[in-house]
């Protein structure tokens, strides 16, 4: 079971990659700067979050985010990609300790709590990152935790495909559910596929509301699509 639930971490590699990169200089946005500027500044930073490979430049990132933050403190975007960079960094931080991983995680729980709170929040979303954070936390612990975060994790993404049935990333991360899930417990790679391809061709079709809808996903939809036909192939 250990080892089922940790491989979780392989299935975040593409959502959590942190690359080489220079982060770009940004102005700050003031709390009289117009909403375009706001918008420009966050499209950028958030353009830095996905460029971001080496551990300092997501740091570098998420400082910036906590100082947008500051300056637009109703704005839901930017706690929101707060949560998903310490998520990023939990995943990817190989060779962290169980300890320093969970810090990392209550970071991002810290930061989408503060999103949760603010208007105009997209809360399907949010409900589909506080998933992820919930499987971020069976990777640390997978034979304490296992249980009773993968309940948790059914709750999120159930009540986030209620209130947005056609968002790609719930059903990624119920691809992925299913995927770590063992087949004696009603998982595995087959039931797994429809879910990836359902994700995959709702991406073809996925329609952000705004600049700053989160958009990620489309990459790991495919490399577990990928993965799962490889399984199969080798039955």
């Amino acid at each position: 079971m250990k080892t089922i639930f940790l491989t979780l971490a392989l299935a975040a590699a593409s959502f959590a990659a942190l690359a080489q990169s220079q982060p770009v200089t940004v102005a700050r946005p003031s709390m009289a700067a117009p909403a375009d500027a706001f918008t420009a500044t966050m499209a950028a930073t958030i353009a830095e979050q996905n460029a971001a490979k080496a551990p300092a430049a997501a740091q570098a990132v998420l400082a910036k985010l906590e100082r947008i933050a500051a300056a637009a403190p109703t704005a839901w975007e930017p706690r929101y990609y707060q949560a998903r960079g310490y998520l990023q960094l939990g995943f990817a931080s190989e060779g962290a300790d169980d300890e320093q991983r969970d810090k990392l995680f209550d970071q991002a729980q810290a930061a989408l709590d503060q999103a949760k709170k603010l208007p105009g929040a997209d809360q399907a979303e949010l409900l589909v990152m506080q998933a992820y954070i919930y499987q971020g936390r069976i990777m640390v612990a997978p034979m304490t935790r296992g249980m009773v975060y993968s309940g948790r994790v059914a709750e999120a993404l159930s009540q986030a495909k209620t209130l947005a049935p056609s968002n790609p990333r719930v059903y990624l991360l119920l691809g992925n559910d299913s995927f770590y899930r063992p087949s004696m417990f009603g998982g595995g790679a087959e039931k797994a596929k429809p879910l990836y391809e359902k994700a995959k061709s709702l991406f073809a079709s996925f329609k952000p509301a705004t600049v700053l809808s989160p958009v990620w996903g489309e990459k790991m939809t495919d490399a577990m699509l990928a993965r799962v036909n490889g399984t199969a192939a080798t039955k």
